[in-house]
């Protein structure tokens, strides 16, 4: 099945396009991984005035959605320009809150979701399924956080604080543990079918961000076979670097229509299966890049590593793999 954007949607891309080719996102990723969010949150200002943290949120609490095919749009686009922040977990974090607002608990999503569509509060989220680390938690104005209660179902709560920002494979990745104390939001059934809705949400945008990064890293790497000599000829021309190219562009191109089928649909086993699709997609084109690219490839300074390094965890961030196939088997 062949899924194109219309007019607007393809208007929209372009316009994220060109505000974040002209915000230096290299200069911003490398102040947000030694801890300096400034140059990013006045991105996230940027963005969210362009709406996109706007497209998760409902229109009773001042929001334009939820557009999720318009959402996928934008997050492929953050990730070919690799823009840092808990972009995923505030759009998660919304998703939580709007369907805890459907199930009858609206106070929370009233005084919550107005903020992140705006931009004037960032929110991480942390699920009891997915290890005890919240990103840029240090960064995010709140810290949700759904585990297990003693009482039957999950509780919500906003954690009071966090632990120190520790690295990860992606140094723009910040890890924090938060807090075992704070408010707690709710508790019971309702947040279990809360957090199943809003992992949905973070593995589709995360899906939409991984294809972007795979394309950003096919984009870079065929510009410079373009321009990299090997006995006087650029060694683009070699047949084993197109069939590898070749190759990369199948499997991103393959995630696509799956990716945009999925936010059609919402359906959890056709996210898990563009997740999956997209993450290793993204991850084959990160390999490919650093093979054809040689030795430059794993220098700091070069900017591909800012791509090279978010593959990984973005393959297995909300979903590794593993449950992603389990899911789409049903297991």
């Amino acid at each position: 099945m062949r899924f194109l954007l219309d007019d607007e949607q393809a208007a929209f891309a372009r316009s994220l396009d060109g505000l974040l080719t002209a915000s230096d996102t290299p200069s911003t990723i490398r102040a947000w991984s030694t801890g300096n969010h400034a140059p990013g949150l006045a991105l996230w200002a940027r963005l969210a005035e362009a709406g996109v943290f706007a497209l998760a949120i409902p229109e009773p609490y001042e929001g334009l959605g939820p557009l999720p095919v318009e959402l996928t749009v934008a997050f492929v686009e953050l990730g070919r320009h690799a823009v840092p922040g808990p972009l995923v977990e505030t759009v998660a974090a919304a998703a939580l809150l709007s369907r805890l607002a459907e199930l009858g608990d609206a106070s929370f999503a009233k005084r919550l979701l107005p903020g992140l569509a705006s931009g004037e509060s960032t929110a991480t989220l942390a699920m009891a399924d997915g290890g005890p680390y919240a990103l840029d938690a240090d960064a995010a104005t709140v810290t949700l956080v759904v585990s297990a209660a003693a009482a039957p179902g999950a509780e919500l709560r906003i954690a009071a604080g966090h632990g120190v920002a520790r690295a990860s494979a992606d140094p723009a990745r910040r890890l924090s543990v938060p807090a075992d104390a704070g408010e707690v939001l709710a508790a019971g059934p309702h947040v279990d079918a809360a957090a199943a809705y809003a992992t949905d949400v973070a593995r589709l945008v995360t899906a939409a961000q991984a294809l972007g990064v795979g394309l950003a890293l096919l984009d870079r790497t065929v510009a410079y076979v373009k321009q990299r000599t090997q006995f006087g000829t650029a060694i683009g021309s070699f047949q084993a670097v197109k069939h590898r190219l070749a190759d990369t562009l199948i499997g991103l191109e393959f995630a696509r229509p799956l990716l945009y089928g999925a936010a059609l649909s919402m359906a959890p086993a056709d996210i898990a299966a563009a997740k999956v699709t997209a993450g290793e997609a993204a991850y084959a084109a990160a390999r490919t890049a650093l093979q054809l690219h040689g030795a430059v490839g794993y220098t700091d300074e070069l900017d591909l590593s800012l791509w090279l390094r978010k593959a990984r965890p973005l393959r297995d961030a909300w979903g590794t793999p593993a449950q992603c196939r389990a899911r789409v088997l049903g297991v």
